[in-house]
């Protein structure tokens, strides 16, 4: 004769797959969490080896890679000095690049050459305080030949990407990001910082 069923074994068998639920759930908030961490630490591991490359690079005279895989090497420091700002700014113009810092474009006047050095990066990252930028604000921009080259800002524009002139003549720096700063998709416009040289 078969023993009956108690209501105890089934409140067992559903707490127990309760229990497993929960902690799945557990571990899976855990992993998470973990991997949104990752960001932030890597961005601030990468700083970290910017910086001693960048350091490197004036050493030596020339491009250094933070890292040997890297495929992108410092070729500048930007920093604003009222918003306690400094970046160090690569080489390639790549989107890979960019992920790490701004980026010199190719196309523009290398940095204290006649004409306009244009350098980019994202919006919601390493040039988000584009938007505190004032007139006459102070730019400095040291070059890997140790030489530090100063600008103040003169204007600001919004533009759409393919009506984007770089300037002619004179010697100045033009900082672009993508527009507007809250926006969460990629769009046309463009918010460009025109600074000139300020000796």
């Amino acid at each position: 004769m078969a023993a009956p069923t108690t209501r105890t074994g089934g409140r067992a068998f559903g707490r127990g797959l309760v229990d497993a639920a929960l902690i799945a759930l557990c571990a899976l908030g855990i992993v998470l969490t973990a991997r949104g961490a990752i960001i932030p630490i890597k961005a601030a591991v990468a700083q970290v080896l910017l910086e001693r490359a960048f350091d490197r690079s004036v050493a030596a005279r020339e491009p250094q890679k933070p890292w040997p895989w890297a495929d992108m090497a410092p070729v500048a420091r930007l920093a604003i000095p009222r918003l306690g700002v400094d970046r160090v700014v690569l080489d390639t113009g790549s989107g890979q690049a960019m992920a790490f810092g701004p980026t010199l474009l190719p196309g523009g006047a290398r940095l204290g050459a006649p004409g306009t050095t244009v350098i980019a990066a994202h919006r919601d990252t390493h040039f988000h305080f584009l938007q505190r930028l004032r007139l006459g604000d102070r730019i400095m921009a040291e070059g890997l030949d140790g030489r530090t080259h100063r600008y103040r800002v003169v204007s600001t524009a919004i533009v759409r990407w393919d009506r984007f002139a770089i300037p002619e003549g004179g010697e100045m720096l033009a900082l672009a990001t993508c527009y507007p700063f809250d926006a969460v998709r990629h769009g046309p416009l463009r918010y460009v910082v025109f600074a000139a040289t300020d000796r």
